[in-house]
């Protein structure tokens, strides 16, 4: 039979977080949870004789996590769509219970028949699992010049259109679009975007600062994994990440596994956009597996120390990461631990306009590493 623990004394991931929060835990469910020391009024005798009293001073409960960049994980990529369980079991037992599927650049056709086939597992619910919440469109109108890990012959100069062919494919579930803007003429396919509701991310793209801030100017929100495939931060020619930083209304994506990202530039972007970063694995097939030979997209990847690569190149070919590492991480670089939970949370879901999984909790330790995985 699961343990019953009260945690007390815990910090509640509300508006603003509670340090005084208690949690009523058996095994991976919570029971009951709230504030100061109302445990002692709220739960039976019964149930406080079974429990095990913890004092958890520096622990955070928070809301499981919502991931907006991810491929796949578990040995599968959502380009694998017959077969993606893995991927969302891999993120679900790491604390994720909302997640976008990420598609990299591929031919129109073969993204639209990807969509389709992953349609039916939109909002579908499955104990241990992450629920798709729709699709992110990594490409292909994206910049040569920072294709990163997407074949070149596969990217193509953005037009309404072919946008178009996207959005009717998915069935209103695109959610969010990767654009490099200088390669938009007239900015005309983000603002088609925009009048569609799906948001547009800045990434991939060798855009200037002046070029950036137009098009967030006309509406796109958020930064692709920032500093990553893009013009870098430089006193002079600031680039794309001032430009999301100068945008109160941008969302800025960072990939915090230790790898795409370095401490000090982690915590300069918590600095620079507060309370508007958004932790992101941008996960491939990799994730919860071995190192070995894998694939994103039509490249060939091989992943040695959990760091994906094109094979036999130094390019990143997205993570290994989950979000509840990502947290940890962050954590480690000196991100206190309430912003960074809130940056796996409620940063991202309110960035594609997704509503918190009630129904889903992560319990973390002081040092932000993943202590359980909570079902309400």
């Amino acid at each position: 039979m699961p343990r019953t623990i009260l945690f007390h004394s815990l910090t509640r991931l509300t508006s603003p977080a509670s340090p005084t929060g208690w949690a009523l835990v058996e095994g991976e469910r919570l029971l009951a949870a709230g504030e100061g020391a109302t445990w002692k009024q709220q739960l039976s005798a019964a149930q406080l004789a079974q429990a095990e009293v913890r004092e958890a001073g520096g622990w955070l409960l928070a809301p499981g996590f919502t991931d907006i960049h991810c491929h796949g994980g578990g040995g599968t990529a959502f380009e694998d769509a017959l077969d993606v369980a893995a991927a969302l079991s891999v993120h679900g037992q790491a604390g994720t219970s909302a997640l976008v599927a990420s598609l990299v650049s591929n031919p129109l056709e073969q993204m639209q028949a990807t969509m389709k086939a992953l349609l039916p597992l939109m909002g579908q619910q499955v104990p241990g699992q992450a629920t798709l919440h729709g699709f992110h469109a990594e490409g292909p109108f994206i910049s040569p010049a920072h294709k990163g890990a997407h074949a070149p012959e596969t990217l193509r100069v953005p037009t309404p259109d072919a946008l178009e062919q996207l959005w009717e494919a998915s069935e209103g579930r695109l959610l969010q679009i990767t654009l490099a803007p200088e390669t938009d003429p007239g900015l005309a396919t983000l603002r088609r975007c925009v009048e569609l509701g799906i948001r547009v991310a800045v990434g991939h793209t060798d855009a200037t600062y002046e070029q950036a801030k137009a098009a967030f100017d006309e509406g796109a929100s958020l930064l692709t994994h920032t500093y990553n495939a893009m013009r870098p931060l430089h006193h002079r020619q600031p680039g794309p990440v001032a430009a999301a930083a100068d945008s109160p209304h941008v969302t800025l994506e960072l990939i915090c596994d230790g790898v795409h990202v370095h401490g000090p530039m982690v915590r300069a972007a918590f600095s620079l956009a507060p309370g508007r970063v958004a932790l992101v694995t941008d996960a491939m097939a990799a994730a919860g597996c071995a190192d070995g030979p894998y694939r994103l997209g039509s490249l060939a990847v091989e992943v040695q120390d959990s760091v994906a690569r094109i094979k036999g190149t130094e390019t990143i070919a997205g993570s290994t990461l989950t979000l509840a590492r990502a947290v940890e991480q962050a954590v480690a670089f000196g991100v206190p631990l309430a912003e960074a939970a809130r940056a796996a949370t409620g940063v991202p879901a309110a960035a594609l306009g997704l509503a918190q999984d009630t129904h889903s909790y992560a319990l973390l330790g002081p040092d932000g590493s993943l202590q359980g995985v909570l079902r309400g």
